[in-house]
């Protein structure tokens, strides 16, 4: 065990954890009137700040996620306030949190030990198909765009939804290249399979999955196939292995979708590990992560209870014979490499805007 410890050691001196996908704004909206108060320990949340400190987490992609059945105005106002839930939360602990937008300030973040706080949207319905307002949010800090989330859009299918686009229509390709333009990472989460090949045909950057894990391994929707595993290792992006129990296990996805009379079944953090170790067999060591979709579900697997486990997950692959490179490149290494591509037209986007 000693020796597992210093493997992991070795892999969070060199990669600081860069978690893809959580979800602790919602969870504040829904349960705690948006507070940011009270978050140093939190026993009703998957996330406080002292697990945060004890699951080595350096940097948090925070969703600023908003239901998709909301009124078109009131997904937009929604998504705002929670931006302004990120903000808030960083003001109130500047010793702990602080905004980041590119890879450089997720270092810097580092250095100074403090926790870098990264915004995600996750569905395209946030923006309500303006244009100006996407261009808004990218101005704010927006670093990723899930193309859809339960249901399908006007101009992309949701994996969870009956398709009516085949994939992306002619507006969803240009909003690809739109958000290419504008260094936002296209995120590939909660789409169709067709909407995952358009988004990879079109998209000029690397894409991202930032909580899916693996179909060949649990046949769930919301998971990605190894042809689109195979894709993504060829565009440089990144699928970020996410700790659902219903895409995790098969047995849990058939209890969860049935009249789960009978107890659920157990979900365990090597079966997550069973996922990493198929992405990196398929994708390559290059193209895997982290996104635990921690607030965003009732339960976890067992041993990945809250946000304090990372380590844990990373000495179940170290027992399996991990390098403390191969654990680093997965902990953050590969996220941070497709940020830093895609840093430069963050900052600074050039040409005309596509889509007014």
């Amino acid at each position: 065990m000693t020796e597992l410890k210093s493997v992991v050691d070795q892999a969070l001196d060199l990669s600081l954890i860069i978690d893809g996908h959580n979800d602790l704004a919602w969870e504040c909206r829904d349960n705690f009137g948006y507070s940011v108060e009270g978050l140093e320990t939190n026993s009703k949340t998957d996330t406080d700040i002292a697990r945060l400190r004890a699951g080595r987490v350096g940097a948090q992609f925070w969703s600023v996620f908003v239901k998709d059945d909301l009124a078109e105005f009131d997904v937009v106002k929604a998504t705002f306030e929670q931006i302004d839930w990120v903000y808030r939360l960083v003001a109130r602990y500047p010793d702990t949190f602080r905004i980041a937008r590119s890879a450089s300030d997720i270092e810097r973040a580092r250095k100074d030990g403090l926790i870098a706080s990264l915004l995600g949207a996750e569905g395209g319905h946030c923006f309500n198909d303006s244009p100006a307002t996407l261009r808004m949010m990218a101005r704010l800090g927006v670093r990723y765009l899930t193309l859809t989330h339960n249901h399908n859009n006007s101009w992309a299918d949701s994996a969870t939804d009956e398709a009516i686009h085949g994939g992306l229509t002619p507006r969803g390709i240009q909003y690809i290249h739109e958000l290419n333009r504008l260094g936002v990472l296209v995120d590939l989460s909660h789409v169709s399979i067709p909407t995952m090949n358009a988004a990879l045909d079109a998209t000029s950057s690397p894409v991202i999955f930032s909580h899916s894990s693996c179909r060949a391994i649990t046949d769930h929707p919301r998971n990605v196939p190894d042809d689109v595993l195979v894709r993504l290792a060829a565009n440089g992006g990144v699928v970020m292995i996410t700790f659902v129990p219903q895409f995790v296990s098969g047995e849990y996805y058939e209890w969860f979708i049935g009249s789960k009379t009978d107890p659920a079944p157990e979900v365990t953090l090597a079966q997550v590990a069973d996922h990493i170790e198929h992405a990196r067999a398929i994708a390559g060591v290059d193209h895997i992560g982290l996104g635990g979709d921690y607030d965003g579900c009732e339960h976890f697997p067992i041993g990945l209870e809250g946000v304090d486990c990372y380590p844990a997950l990373l000495t179940e692959l170290a027992s399996r014979g991990w390098s403390a490179s191969d654990l680093a490149a997965l902990a953050g290494g590969n996220i941070l490499r497709v940020l830093r591509e895609t840093d430069s037209a963050f900052a600074n986007p050039t040409g005309s805007p596509l889509l007014i």
